[in-house]
């Protein structure tokens, strides 16, 4: 059987690298701990005539395969020497001290770290976890309590301080602070709260997050490539620290959830869904690499901000926009290769479909917006039929939103229903309506609607009002895609449910505020009867005695299992049939104690598993189909893909 061929690098033998020059771990764990007091380091560098590079320079053999820094030393001219007449106390030799603002200094700094310096590295720092020996080591006596305790105490102080947060921003902006301090501690939470704490992290709160993250920001996180950086791209992302990147998500932040342009404050979103790659897929956090394309807004009140931290101009089109996107996509497949992921994040429409077909050919690239929401909400349709009997191809299905989500979906619901019946695609689309702001698609508007909306362009009157189209098209399944909170109104619910004995509701705009009703209207205007699932998370509801739980249709459930089969299968582009084996899989981890429940999605508390499962199905179609690389292929790929996940356990350190 094959080993699963995942995170594989090649190093130097140590045996043939001086002492500086050996992997860190054939002395000490992952840093090398023996750093001198900062004059004494500073002298003894003095007096080798070398200096350690900076951790960010180091190529792409920083890390061997147990996590060991590769020590670099490079030659330089000995700074000048400090002026000769200090008296007492400890001396200025970098002549940090005695220079004024207007005069610039060598940031000098040493590749090691421990005491101190440790304590502040998120990747390695343990907290209070660290053992008696460790801290003896590691010259960390005085710089703790004297107290050890171990992960799992951490774990529980942490969550007593955030439950006694009453504004989820507040937690939010624990978890980020806790993530930018002790990296393993942060994913270990959440990966054992999940269900608690992933609205705290993602949707809703991050909504909030990037809507005030110019007031909040305190540390970057990912890289911010802006117009300014036009013709440096590839100089920009050499300039990360890390290099085996696997996974980069990026957006332009101009559709934020459902809350607008909110320009480069849209970090959170990439910031938000790698944190979730490694909770939930178990890529590795090193691996993943957040990105923001920053070409100005069109939001006034961001302009106006005098916290924003974005470009400070109205956002930029066509050929300036286009050659920013074409040299950043150029630059990531030349700096880190055919098969990184790049996954698109909140994109406008008019973007987003044009980004995702010029680079589908030529990239791995992956439209959450587009393809995520689409693969999950069809698992939970498929989940559905469960409670309602027949096929996808005996229902007949509204939209009311025909952007990227909702034509996403409808497209990706129209290729299931080809494939499982053998009818042509335009076929399968018949039954498949959509409504947008100037009411419902028909043939007659063909001429003025865009491109991706013209497949759905139906021959019947046109109709305005939501409830009319309702009553018209007689749909068994109503989803909602629109951006705008409380369409589904009362009368619409309850048309529904007149026309269907289980009507299939889903109002998928995030965050909460901006959903098209709330799990509790829809349960009580249809009398019980509603299948319901939403994008953003709602609370069980009580109706005449019976308990319902609402399905969250959380994209968190296709992507972060969908990357992984893509990077342990070496797969060098996205096919749709991925799409659908990533559904299939899902709906698979429904049991007969969720559908009593009402559920049409499984519990999250179960992610890591489910996420496996999806993996294993999206690498093995990904063989299938000829476009994995990774050979040969491992025999028992869901094992392979356990196997292969991100833990967050602390390691001992000697």
């Amino acid at each position: 059987m094959a080993s699963c061929p995942i995170d594989h690098h090649s190093f130097p033998d140590p045996t043939k690298l001086n002492l500086l020059q050996r992997p860190a771990s054939d002395m000490f764990p992952f840093r090398l701990p023996v750093v001198f007091p900062r004059v004494a380091a500073a002298h003894h560098l003095l007096s080798l005539r070398t200096t350690s590079r900076p951790l960010s320079s180091l190529g792409s053999n920083r890390l061997d395969p147990n996590g060991s820094v590769l020590i670099e030393t490079t030659t330089t001219t000995t700074p000048p020497s400090p002026t000769p007449d200090v008296t007492g106390g400890v001396q200025d030799i970098y002549g940090e001290d005695a220079a004024t603002e207007d005069m610039p200094i060598t940031p000098w700094s040493l590749s090691v770290a421990s005491g101190y310096t440790l304590l502040r590295d998120p990747h390695h720092n343990k907290g209070l976890a660290f053992s008696q020996r460790e801290r003896d080591a590691h010259y960390l006596r005085g710089l703790l309590p004297p107290t050890v305790i171990s992960q799992d105490l951490q774990v529980k102080k942490m969550m007593h301080t955030l439950r006694h947060y009453q504004v989820p921003l507040q937690r939010y902006m624990a978890m980020m602070d806790l993530q930018e301090t002790n990296e393993r501690l942060f994913y270990k939470l959440l990966i054992e709260h999940v269900e608690e704490l992933l609205p705290v992290v993602y949707t809703p709160t991050v909504g909030e997050a990037c809507q005030k993250y110019g007031s909040i920001f305190l540390r970057p996180q990912g890289l911010f490539i802006s117009l300014k950086e036009k013709g440096k791209i590839l100089e920009v992302l050499r300039n990360w620290p890390e290099k085996n990147i696997q996974v980069i998500v990026v957006t332009d932040g101009e559709r934020i959830l459902g809350l607008g342009d909110l320009g480069c404050q849209g970090m959170g979103i990439p910031v938000g869904k790698l944190s979730l790659y490694t909770a939930l897929g178990g890529v590795r956090p090193s691996a993943c690499l957040p990105v923001t394309i920053d070409v100005g807004t069109n939001n006034e009140k961001l302009l106006n901000d005098e916290f924003y931290i974005g470009l400070r101009q109205r956002r930029a089109t066509g050929e300036e926009y286009a050659e920013l996107m074409h040299e950043f996509m150029t630059a990531v497949k030349q700096n880190y290769g055919e098969k990184v992921v790049i996954q698109f994040e909140d994109f406008a429409n008019h973007n987003a479909f044009d980004l995702l077909a010029k680079y589908g050919t030529t990239h791995l690239v992956f439209n959450d917006d587009i393809q995520g929401t689409a693969s999950v909400v069809l698992a939970g349709l498929i989940g559905a039929l469960r409670f309602v009997g027949g096929s996808l191809a005996n229902h007949r299905f509204l939209f009311l939103g025909a952007g990227e989500a909702g034509t996403g979906i409808a497209e990706l619901i129209a290729l299931e229903i080809s494939k499982k019946c053998q009818i042509p695609l335009e076929e399968a689309r018949k039954n498949i309506w959509l409504v947008d702001s100037k009411g419902l698609i028909v043939s007659s508007r063909k001429e003025s609607i865009q491109h991706f909306k013209k497949p759905w362009a139906h021959d019947h009157k046109p109709i305005k009002e939501l409830v009319d189209a309702v009553k018209a098209i007689k749909p068994t399944v109503l989803i909602g895609t629109s951006g705008v909170g409380q369409t589904f109104t009362q009368e619409v619910v309850e048309t529904m449910a007149e026309l269907n004995e289980k009507p299939i509701i889903l109002s998928l705009s995030n965050p909460t505020s901006q959903s098209e009703c709330t799990a509790e209207q829809a349960y009580t205007w249809s009398k019980g009867r509603v299948i319901f699932a939403s994008g953003s998370p709602f609370p069980p509801v009580e109706y005449e005695g019976r308990t319902f739980v609402p399905g969250q249709a959380n994209n968190a459930y296709i992507f972060p299992g969908f990357g992984l089969g893509l990077i342990m299968s070496g797969t060098i582009r996205v096919h749709d049939d991925m799409l659908l084996a990533a559904s299939e899989a899902l709906a698979e981890q429904l049991m007969e104690e969720h559908y009593e429940k009402g559920m049409i999605f499984p519990p999250f508390r179960n992610i890591r598993k489910i996420s496996a499962r999806i993996a294993a199905r999206v690498a093995a179609k990904a063989y299938e189909l000829g476009l994995a690389t990774r050979l040969p292929q491992p025999k028992e790929l869901e094992k392979c893909a356990e196997s292969s996940m991100y833990s967050p356990s602390y390691h001992s350190y000697r």
